[in-house]
């Protein structure tokens, strides 16, 4: 996966969860949509922990 911004992974995951929350998939594809789900949600939570430590550093000074 590319480097992609936040809002647009956040969009993808949302596709994702909607299709896994109809039903109507197949149990492998289910997996394989959870399998991508999982990955898009490590590379949000890698973001906002980036965004994080960014802010900690302006707040403090350095």
């Amino acid at each position: 996966m590319g480097k992609s911004n936040f809002e647009s992974l956040m969009a993808k995951l949302e596709k994702i969860v909607t299709k896994l929350e109809s039903g109507e998939e197949s149990l492998e594809d289910s997996l394989k949509l959870y399998e991508q789900g999982m990955e898009i949600s490590r590379n949000c939570k890698e973001i906002l922990d980036n965004a994080v430590q960014k802010i900690t550093i302006i707040e403090n000074g350095k």
